[in-house]
């Protein structure tokens, strides 16, 4: 691993995970977790400050840049929650097949190089009646928007830590076996390659 990628773009990631309008999609989300919940990219900890301590039981955070996890540490340490990092990549989710209420993931099926996997161990953890609450950017409805990203995709790619602009998140979660019934989108403040986003909660189709 490069000094850029273990020290900087975390970094860089947290700043631009972090900014106002995020902060809003994350404030819309997060809250709704509830019982004992999987966290996908768990990176900086930034979702922390908004998980409900009066329904949350556990989180498992699944992270696997160190240095995300070192950027998360004092955030955790300032936590209440009962918190586990697990420092494995989305693909692969160690914990038994219905074991958890909530899966939750913000920012992060933009970056796991394999989605399709990460989203059936989602699928597999998830207990019965659960709930997958994303929050995500992706593909733009506009045509020229949408172009651009598909012209912009690979040196953002290279540079971004492996963020794709333009995955298509609803279609992503249809083809793993979810169903969406609370489907929200919009652009947010920013370059419009970046911003469109998704946000809502699927159940196990």
């Amino acid at each position: 691993m490069s000094w850029y990628e273990d020290r900087l773009l975390p970094k860089l990631t947290d700043l631009a995970c972090g900014t106002r309008p995020t902060r809003k999609q994350r404030e819309k989300i997060v809250p709704r977790a509830n019982g004992d919940v999987l966290e996908i990219g768990f990176g900086s900890g930034l979702n922390l400050p908004f998980y409900d301590r009066a329904t949350v039981r556990r989180v498992w955070g699944l992270e696997p840049s160190e240095g995300m996890r070192r950027l998360a540490a004092k955030r955790i340490d300032e936590s209440e929650l009962d918190l586990e990092l697990i420092d494995l990549p989305g693909e692969e989710i160690p914990l038994d097949d219905a074991s958890v209420d909530t899966v939750l993931v913000t920012y992060a099926l933009c970056t796991i190089p394999d989605a399709a996997p990460a989203l059936a161990g989602m699928r597999r953890v998830l207990k019965p009646g659960g709930r997958l609450l994303y929050c995500e950017h992706g593909k733009a409805p506009d045509e020229n928007v949408y172009k651009w990203q598909e012209r912009l995709n690979r040196g953002w790619n290279r540079v971004s830590g492996g963020c794709n602009m333009h995955r298509d998140i609803p279609a992503m979660l249809d083809d793993s076996g979810f169903a969406i019934e609370d489907d929200n989108r919009m652009y947010l403040p920013g370059l419009k390659v970046l911003s469109y986003n998704y946000w809502g909660a699927a159940r196990i189709r």
